[in-house]
Order: C-alpha cells, then sequence, then structure tokens
C-alpha cells in the first residue's frame, strides 16, 4: 500500500492535495482530475454523510456566518460530484453550514472526481491540520479507513502526516465507555488524560475525579497504575446502632459502681461487656471485686 502514489501525494498535507486555490492543479496520469474554481448554487450542494467531523459548534458558526457576511468565503469547499448532478462536499462543510445561516444563494467550490477513499482520506487530513476533530471523530475516522480500505496503521500515519503510535493512542479511545467519550466530545476531558483511562479498572470514576479535581495528565497516570483505585470515594465508617433507654441505664449504673466506663453491646446471639480502666490500680480493684 506505501507504493500508491496518491498516498504518498496525501502524506504532504492538504495543499498538496487540492492545489493552490486561485488555480487549477497541473494534470497527471497519476492524480485525480481538478476542476477550475467554480460557484454553484448553494441548494446544488450536499454534505457528505461520511464526513468524520460530526460536531459543529453553535457559537462557531455563528462567528463564521458573520464574517462570510462582511468578507464572503474566502476559501472556496472541496466537492465532488454526484451521479444526481449536484455535488457532495469533501472538505469544507463547515462553511457551507455557515454560507447557508449567512443567506449566500451561491458557494465557490474546487471539483475534485476522487472515490471514498480518497475524499475521506482529504476529510481527514484537512480537519485533523486545522484541528477540528474531537479526540472521538478523529479516531472513528481513523477506524473507518482501516476497516473500509485496508489501511494499517503505519499506511495511515504515513497519509495523515502522524506518527503511527499517534494512530495506535488515537484508536485505543475507542474502547472507552460512552460516558468517557462524550467528555472528550465536550471538552472537558483531554485525549492524553483519556488514554491513561484505557487500561483502568473503572475508567469512568478516574475520569470524574480527574474533571473534578482538575488532574494533570501526570496525576492521573499515577493514580491509574495504582492497585487501590484510590479515586474511589472512601467507605463511611459504620456507626453502632443506637442503643436504648435500659441499656444507657445499665451502663450508668455499672460505671457508677465501678468507678470505670462500662459499655454493653448486643448482638443476635449474645453481646459483650466492656470495662475500660485506666491504671493499673483500677484494674486491681475491679478484679478484687469479680474475686468476691
Amino acid at each position: 500500500m506505501s507504493d500508491d502514489p496518491s498516498r504518498k501525494r496525501l502524506g504532504r498535507g492538504l495543499a498538496a492535495l487540492i492545489g493552490e486555490m486561485d488555480k487549477p492543479a497541473q494534470q497527471s496520469a497519476s492524480t485525480p482530475r481538478i476542476g477550475a474554481d467554480s460557484r454553484v448554487p448553494i441548494e446544488f450542494v450536499t454534505q457528505n454523510p461520511r464526513n468524520p467531523r460530526r460536531t459543529f459548534g453553535e457559537a462557531d458558526l455563528a462567528d463564521l456566518a458573520q464574517s462570510i457576511r462582511e468578507h464572503g468565503i474566502v476559501q472556496p469547499v472541496v466537492v465532488r460530484t454526484t451521479p444526481a448532478g449536484r455535488y457532495e462536499i469533501i472538505a469544507g462543510e463547515r462553511r457551507w453550514r455557515a454560507a447557508q445561516r449567512a443567506g449566500l444563494t451561491e458557494l465557490p467550490v474546487i471539483i475534485r472526481d476522487v472515490d471514498d477513499r480518497v475524499a475521506l482520506e482529504i476529510a481527514i487530513i484537512e480537519n485533523v491540520q486545522r484541528a477540528d476533530l474531537n479526540p472521538v471523530e478523529e479516531a472513528q475516522g481513523y477506524q473507518q479507513l482501516i476497516d473500509e480500505h485496508n489501511y494499517t496503521q503505519a499506511d495511515l500515519g504515513q497519509v495523515i502526516g502522524k506518527s503511527r503510535s499517534h494512530v495506535a493512542n488515537t484508536l485505543r479511545l475507542l474502547k472507552l465507555p460512552d460516558v468517557i467519550r462524550d467528555m472528550l466530545v465536550d471538552g472537558s476531558l483531554s485525549a492524553g488524560h483519556a488514554r491513561t483511562l484505557v487500561t483502568s479498572d473503572d475508567p469512568a470514576a478516574l475520569a470524574k475525579r480527574i474533571v473534578e479535581e482538575g488532574l494533570s495528565v501526570r496525576q492521573a497516570e499515577a493514580l491509574a497504575h495504582q492497585p487501590t483505585r484510590p479515586w474511589e470515594a472512601p467507605s463511611r465508617p459504620k456507626t453502632a446502632a443506637e442503643k436504648d433507654a435500659d441499656t444507657l441505664a445499665l451502663e450508668k449504673a455499672l460505671s457508677d459502681v465501678t468507678g470505670m466506663k462500662v459499655s454493653i453491646n448486643h448482638g443476635q446471639k449474645g453481646g459483650e461487656l466492656k470495662v475500660s480502666y485506666k491504671t493499673l490500680e483500677q484494674l486491681d480493684e475491679l478484679c478484687r471485686r469479680l474475686q468476691g
């Protein structure tokens, strides 16, 4: 797989992949055909259901829409044609969403004829380079390329410009429970913190403590490696059952007689009488009384 020319080209980044924005890229037999910059009716552009990015912040979209109203779209949206004569987004869904909010009727696009594999690669590369994907979306995108297009982790690292260890560590996040994935999506937990939870016996409890106490990644790692699971709340000590009035009265009477503290505890199969002394003289006196 590493000899695929398109993968070598992908490894050089998004700019090399889609060409300069102000002119068509040079075509060759080994590269997909690139259309010149065009403007198409915005209603003819549809989102890509395979886009790895799923989360779009409302405030972020509102800010971008306002910028588009004032300055237009600076960077065209990368699309490909569909059999129905429409244009499916490869990269730039956030700009498309904001353009709709801004009331644009046309959208500047770069048209590329690529297959599903390359379209997914472009989408992942652009979002990773822009840091637009949350850790869960990034991991799901990597897994999609592996499942559908038989990538190895090494191949995938070369394509997206990341190390193999980064790919492997990111994929491990998919092993975490949904509650922790939600923390990654909303940003309350970082990918570094989440990686420390993968081998934890109780990742949800440890994640809760990390968030509540604002622990660093190193502190989280130290807790995760302790077998005593110190992130769990300590159990409350058991309190003795309240004693009835007769028992309390008997304790007081015996304490008055002996001059020592007396405690009586009843159980289902008996009980115990406890006499506490402070000095050896008190112990000697108690022994004399018991011996008659």
